[in-house]
């Protein structure tokens, strides 16, 4: 990609941005010019990162970092209030980081980690973000979905799996990650701050490395001559943060950087509207948007 300065002057906070598609989405906006934030949850692994990413940068190539575990909300109210004392502009905020595990863990705060990293991680920060990403508008929020949302159910009966664990929970999480997307687009109507989620596809990535189910096991080594590349997996970020075609689009679901019809289960706006109320709750916010 040729180094142009398309994003020259903007602010983008890209959560997950020391590999796969995050650190691919952020060298395809540091080419643009963009000035960059990158998490990571280790220090080496983010600072190298960051060195990779200046070294690309059209302008600048400037890049901060922040340490942590976003699957801890403490970590995430650190992040925001560090952006929000560093930074004067959040032009975009790209939701990227995310998991997926076999076997059921609990975070810090004695939640189920699929759950709180996919879901609640990009819920609670976009909020706590949300004033800057107005004062700084026209800004945008980019939230890394999946197409395993369309297998996915929102189950409020057992939303952190205590009585039944499976895979299953990684469809959930996308799921709440594509109706949180058209919840606040609903609720910033003003179109000051826009609202979109991807399907990044298929990536060649370390995803799911840590905790891999048999089938993960199985199915990766056959399928993996044909995944995208993860520069490929980041097309559809760059464009949704970066493309002047998509000023005032909001509340769509986009893959391979065109809009998509997502699953009919995630345009149920009550369950949209219930599940804000119930992530409001797990994160201790009783005013948002």
């Amino acid at each position: 990609m040729a180094a142009t300065t398309l994003m020259a002057g903007k602010t983008v906070l890209i959560t997950g941005g020391t590999s796969g598609i995050g650190m691919a989405t952020a060298l395809g906006l540091a080419m643009m010019g963009a000035t960059l934030i990158i998490t990571g949850r280790d220090r080496d692994r983010t600072e190298m990162a960051a060195r990779q990413i200046r070294a690309a940068g059209a302008g600048g190539g400037q890049v901060e970092v922040f340490v942590g575990d976003l699957a801890s909300q403490a970590e995430v109210r650190r992040l925001a209030n560090d952006v929000l004392s560093s930074f004067p502009r959040v032009d975009v905020l790209i939701n990227n980081v995310g998991g997926s595990w076999n076997t059921r863990h609990l975070t810090t705060d004695g939640l189920e980690h699929t759950l709180a990293l996919n879901h609640l991680a990009p819920f609670l920060l976009t909020n706590l973000l949300l004033d800057r990403l107005m004062e700084s508008s026209p800004a945008r929020v980019v939230t890394v979905a999946s197409g395993a949302h369309a297998h996915g159910r929102i189950a409020f009966d057992d939303l952190q799996g205590e009585r039944s664990y499976s895979q299953r929970a990684y469809g959930q999480s996308k799921l709440a990650n594509v109706l949180f997307t058209y919840e606040l687009a609903r609720r910033l109507q003003a179109g000051k701050v826009t609202a979109n989620a991807l399907h990044p596809g298929v990536v060649n990535t370390s995803f799911g490395a840590d905790d891999p189910g048999m089938l993960q096991r199985l199915l990766v080594p056959v399928i993996k001559p044909f995944m995208k590349t993860p520069a490929q997996g980041a097309a559809t970020s760059v464009y949704l943060a970066s493309s002047s075609d998509l000023e005032g689009v909001t509340g769509r679901y986009f893959a391979n950087g065109k809009p998509k019809k997502s699953s009919k289960g995630s345009y149920d706006q009550a369950a949209a509207a219930r599940l804000w109320q119930v992530s409001a709750d797990l994160v201790g916010l009783t005013v948002t948007v």
